[in-house]
């Protein structure tokens, strides 16, 4: 019979070395992540700016396209055949 005490002091080296690999790859993937998160976070600060300025553009701009609207639906009531 095998001695029992030997197996299973290598069975908890064994786990204890898979545990310590397990650490180091989740670390490893959490790294990743958080690497790939301040990318994303600094991307979202760039396409808020972008988005501000568009804002503020469209906001320049609204009352002008108001005015070309008005200016086309009255066109298209003058050019629009009469309904008989």
């Amino acid at each position: 019979m095998p001695n029992f005490d030997a197996i299973a002091l290598v069975l908890s080296c064994i786990g204890t070395l898979c545990w310590i690999v397990c650490f180091w790859w989740m670390h490893r993937i959490s790294s990743r992540q958080d690497a790939l998160l301040e990318e994303l976070h600094d991307i979202t600060k760039r396409i808020e700016k972008l988005s501000q300025a568009e804002h503020d553009l469209i906001r320049d701009v609204h009352p002008k396209v108001g005015e070309i609207k008005e200016h086309v639906e009255d066109v298209r009531e003058a050019v629009s055949p009469k309904k008989s």
